[in-house]
C-alpha cells in the first residue's frame, strides 16, 4: 500500500503518536511518502528507510491514501495537494476542534488497521472554483470550505453586488460575503448565521459578514448555479480567500464561483459519521433533558 503523509508542526506530546505511526506503517510494508515541509519536522523520530518526499503540485498518482496530521486546517491545505485525484484523504487531528480530522492521536494503530483491513467507507465532498480574471490563486483556485469576499483590516464596509446565473440577486452592504459548500457549512458561514448541510447536499451557502441590513439572511443555492460578483467600496482594495489562503485584489477584478469538476474523498471509519460528529463536536443534544444526547 502506497500512503503520502502531509502534516504541520505539532507539540512534543504528540511525537510518540507519531512515531507509531510510522512504525505502525513500517511494520505492514507500506511504501511511504513525506511532504517535504513536513518531513523538517520529523527530525526526532525513527522514520523507516526509503521515504520519499513530495512537493505540492508533484503527481501523487498511484497513492492509495494521504494522511492528513494536523488540525482541519491542516486537512484543507491536503485537499490542494491531493487535487484532481481524488485521493482518499483520512485526517489525523492533533489541532483542536478536529471537525474533519476525526481520528484522535490515541486511535493511531486502529485507524491504520482499519485502512488495510477495508474497515472504512468514504465521503465524497463538494468542493468549490473560484474564477478570478486576472487569476489571483495561482492554480490552486478550489477550497473545500468556502470562497469569501472581505474588506481589508479597519476599512469601512464594502457592497458586493451579487449575481445568479446572470441575474441580479442582490447588493450586500457588510463587511464581506462567504459562499459556502456543504462541508463549509460548519465553519465560517456557520459563525455568520448560516445553517448546517449535511455533507450530500447539493447547495451552496451565501452568508452575508454582518450586513449592514438586518432582514439580509443567508441564502442556499443549488451548486449548479454559477455566482458571479462585482465590488465597490471607499478601499480600493479587498481580501478574496479560498479556505485559509487569501489574496489582497483591486475592485476591477473580475470574479465567479462553480462547483468544481472533481470533489474530495474523505475516509470515514465505522464508528464515525457526521451526525456523530455535531453531537460531539458541537454539543448538539447536550442538555439534561436529553439523557440519549449526554450519552453520546
Amino acid at each position: 500500500m502506497r500512503i503520502a503523509i502531509q502534516g504541520k508542526p505539532f507539540e512534543a506530546d504528540m511525537a510518540p503518536h507519531l512515531q507509531q505511526l510510522f512504525d505502525e506503517l513500517a511494520a505492514r510494508q507500506a511504501v511511504i511518502a513525506v511532504a517535504e515541509t513536513f518531513r523538517e519536522y520529523l527530525q526526532h523520530l525513527r522514520l523507516p528507510e526509503g521515504i520519499s518526499t513530495f512537493r505540492r503540485g508533484d503527481s501523487l498518482r498511484g497513492t492509495d491514501f494521504v494522511l492528513s496530521i494536523g488540525g482541519d486546517g491542516t486537512l484543507l491545505d491536503t485537499v490542494t495537494y491531493v487535487g484532481k485525484h481524488e485521493i482518499p484523504i483520512l485526517g489525523i487531528n492533533t489541532g483542536r476542534l478536529g471537525f474533519l480530522s476525526t481520528v484522535p492521536p490515541d486511535r493511531i494503530p486502529q485507524a491504520i488497521d482499519a485502512l488495510f483491513r477495508g474497515h472504512f467507507t468514504l465521503e465524497r465532498r463538494s468542493l468549490i472554483h473560484a474564477d478570478t480574471d486576472p487569476d489571483v490563486f495561482g492554480g490552486l483556485d478550489f477550497g473545500l470550505n468556502e470562497f469569501s469576499i472581505l474588506k481589508r483590516d479597519s476599512s469601512s464596509m464594502i457592497v458586493v453586488h451579487t449575481y445568479i446565473d446572470g441575474e441580479y440577486l442582490n447588493s450586500y452592504w457588510a463587511d464581506g460575503l462567504v459562499v459556502s459548500t456543504p462541508t463549509g457549512s460548519t465553519g465560517y458561514s456557520l459563525s455568520c448565521g448560516g445553517p448546517v448541510m449535511l455533507p450530500q447536499t447539493n447547495n451552496f451557502i451565501i452568508a452575508p459578514v454582518c450586513p449592514h441590513n438586518l432582514n439580509v439572511r443567508p441564502l442556499i443555492v443549488p451548486d449548479h448555479s454559477i455566482i458571479s460578483f462585482e465590488i465597490e467600496g471607499r478601499s480600493n482594495n479587498f481580501l478574496l480567500s479560498l479556505d485559509s489562503r487569501s489574496v489582497t485584489v483591486d475592485a476591477g477584478v473580475q470574479i465567479a464561483v462553480r462547483r468544481e469538476k472533481f470533489d474530495a474523498t474523505l475516509v470515514k471509519l465505522n464508528h464515525v459519521n457526521f451526525l456523530s460528529t455535531l453531537r460531539s463536536k458541537l454539543n448538539w443534544g447536550l442538555d439534561r433533558r436529553n439523557p440519549a444526547g449526554l450519552s453520546m
